[in-house]
């Protein structure tokens, strides 16, 4: 009965039409299906193709020609960082605006007349196929037939053959692991690649640049790999819960246990470093300035360095080494190094956190150094004049024309000259001296590791908000007040001391524990009172500064424990410098067993794989550095005479 009144009430709704009935008609989007651009008045065309590589896959590229372009050279960027994003920096009926942000190039690029094109390498963003971390050539370690050098190949392959507004010749250019894909393109390179720019490119993840320095874990790029590798288009965000990154890395124990904590597991890449924590073959197939030292010398390159680099100081001068030796005609390869942090070559250069250089020195770069260059080799517009390196000197803030690096120029030469650490925390070019004090000592505490900079740590950013990129430049005053920081100083200089290469620290050591990390840092004190800066009184400045994991004292690739309170040689290499400390001015060396979280913590026992270190393997130590005459330890720096 209920029911039959139900339906009876139905029924008297639907007839006085206060129940919807169902639609007669459709009503039709206002969107159309594709919207087609009016671009007549534009003065670029923008093309969004698919480019088909050898094995099917197709990667999004982004084609921008500009207007009425006839034999126009061709400047491609690789990236995994998504070429829609940078081509897309306005909403503009001109190129530049388009352009500007992170492809500071834009005026070179507008006013050279250059077909821009970006494409976004296999596996991220609008590219398919499979996203490997810096994919190695084919071969051990990568057993597929495509890499990043057949890639390229193949897009340089359709542009010449599908742009008829070019002259059919490539220039390839990027930073970072934007330099890296340069590097690349270099191995087995298509007939129409004629220049290369590589600007701070990834070569060893080992040895010095993004993953490891020396053995010891880069802990603060977590974040990068978590984003990078987590999804295609780089939507998940790392996540932390803490203002102070300090606080973060510390509470979470082993740099493993934090990444856990975040699902790292998931990752490939991650689950790769965490297998091979030494330089084992992962890591030396795959180093880019061995990989071309093997390679015939066939494209015009120039390497670009920048002295303040928080990410890649290692790879640009590596590459150098690499490929100057090959360089007969002495027209090939050149260097380009300049004051700036990581990418500051395409910005703004006429400063870096406290530094002021007089001189828009990135601009200098970008006119003097790069449009020669690539107008001489992509439009074959004459001879650039320019000296195999062009080096830019801090401290007395001048350009320098070198024929080779580590050289100090005409009429000049360096020597390896060792300041030594002597009793007293002193610095001086003087063997130490019998009866002295046979060592310095501080207790290392793994609970309390020393801040890589000034707490609350940021995590690494790039906007305006983030001070990252400035880091190597930040005073050190904070480090040399701490009791586990040896700081020794030198007396004030009475004339410029002009240093261009590669310090070498040879540090005489021992710890209590089993393991341990060295930390060496060059720095230049500031006078008392700076008339022009007074911001800048009693500045310590880092002019070269790394880390060592001293498991890899006697070889990098099998890790050894440490004899307690035995002294042992710990010699290595610091990022190179091209700087001179003026009168007045003082050598400092700092001496240090942490660098946090910049650095993973060595728990200073040793255990099989640090990335597991379980809390009760964490130990204070006792480390001591030595200077006697049988047991010197010093900075060997590169001066110049």
């Amino acid at each position: 009965m209920a029911f039959r009144r139900t339906l009876g009430v139905m029924a008297g709704l639907l007839t006085a039409g206060l129940v919807a009935q169902a639609p007669s008609a459709t009503f039709p989007s206002e969107m159309p299906a594709e919207f087609k651009v009016a671009s007549a008045s534009w003065d670029y065309t923008r093309r969004e193709v698919m480019i088909p590589m050898r094995d099917g896959v197709k990667l999004k590229t982004i084609i921008l020609v500009p207007k009425g372009a006839k034999d126009a050279p061709i400047l491609l960027t690789r990236t995994p960082y998504n070429a829609v994003e940078q081509t897309s920096h306005a909403s503009s009926p001109h190129l530049g605006p388009v352009l500007q942000g992170y492809d500071n190039v834009a005026d070179l690029i507008v006013e050279g007349g250059y077909i821009r094109v970006i494409q976004d390498i296999r596996g991220k963003h609008g590219s398919e196929g499979d996203y490997v971390m810096n994919r190695p050539l084919r071969g051990p370690l990568n057993p597929s037939a495509v890499d990043h050098s057949t890639d390229t190949y193949d897009t340089i392959d359709w542009l010449v053959k599908h742009l008829p507004e070019s002259n059919g010749r490539v220039g390839i250019l990027g930073i970072s692991y934007d330099g890296f894909l340069p590097l690349m393109a270099l191995v087995n390179p298509h007939p129409a690649l004629k220049a290369a720019v590589p600007m701070n490119p990834m070569v060893d993840g080992w040895r010095g640049d993004d993953w490891f320095h020396h053995g010891a874990f880069r802990a603060q790029n977590l974040s990068y790999i978590y984003e990078q590798q987590a999804t295609r288009a780089n939507e998940l965000k790392w996540w932390s819960g803490f203002h102070d990154d300090y606080d973060l890395f510390l509470q979470a124990g082993s740099t493993g246990a934090l990444a856990q904590s975040h699902g790292m597991d998931q990752l490939g890449f991650w689950r790769k470093i965490t297998e091979h924590p030494a330089y084992d073959a992962f890591w030396q197939q795959q180093a880019m300035d061995k990989v071309l030292a093997g390679r015939p010398l066939q494209v015009p390159t120039l390497l670009v360095h920048s002295l303040y680099d928080a990410e890649d100081i290692y790879g640009a001068l590596a590459v150098w080494k690499a490929l100057k030796p090959k360089d007969a005609g002495h027209n090939l390869v050149y260097l380009a190094m300049g004051p700036w942090s990581h990418g500051g070559e395409i910005g703004e250069g006429s400063g870096l956190g406290p530094l002021k250089f007089g001189q828009d020195t990135a601009l200098q770069f970008r006119r003097e150094i790069l449009k020669p260059f690539l107008d001489q080799h992509l439009k074959g517009s004459g001879k650039a004049d320019l000296p195999p390196v062009s080096a830019f000197e801090t401290g007395t803030n001048t350009w320098k024309k070198l024929p080779g690096w580590p050289v100090a120029g005409e009429g000049t030469a360096l020597r390896a000259t060792p300041f030594y650490l002597e009793a007293g925390l002193k610095v001086s070019t003087t063997t130490p001296k019998a009866g002295d004090r046979s060592f310095d000592e501080y207790i290392s505490d793994p609970a309390k590791p020393v801040p890589f900079r000034a707490r609350p740590i940021q995590p690494v950013g790039y906007d305006a908000t983030h001070t990252w990129s400035q880091w190597l430049t930040d005073d050190q005053r904070e480090a040399s007040g701490r009791t586990d920081v040896l700081a020794f100083v030198s007396e004030p200089l009475k004339e410029p001391l002009r240093i261009a290469g590669e310090p070498v620290a040879n540090l005489v050591a021992s710890t209590s524990g089993t393991d341990s990390d060295w930390v060496v840092k060059v720095i230049d004190v500031y006078p008392a009172e700076v008339a022009n800066q007074p911001g800048l009184g009693g500045y310590q400045l880092m002019v070269s500064a790394d880390i060592f994991r001293g498991r890899y004292r006697e070889s990098p690739e099998t890790p050894k424990a440490l004899k307690p309170n035995e002294p042992l040689v710990y010699r290595f290499a610091l990022p190179a410098a091209n700087h001179v400390f003026l009168p007045g001015h003082r050598v400092m060396v700092q001496v240090q067993s942490s660098w946090f979280p910049l650095y993973d913590r060595n728990p200073q026992t040793f255990v099989p794989n640090i990335f597991f270190a379980q809390p009760g393997d964490y130990h204070s130590a006792t480390q001591r550095i030595y200077h006697t005459p049988g047991q010197a330890s010093f900075v060997e720096l590169p001066v110049v005479k």
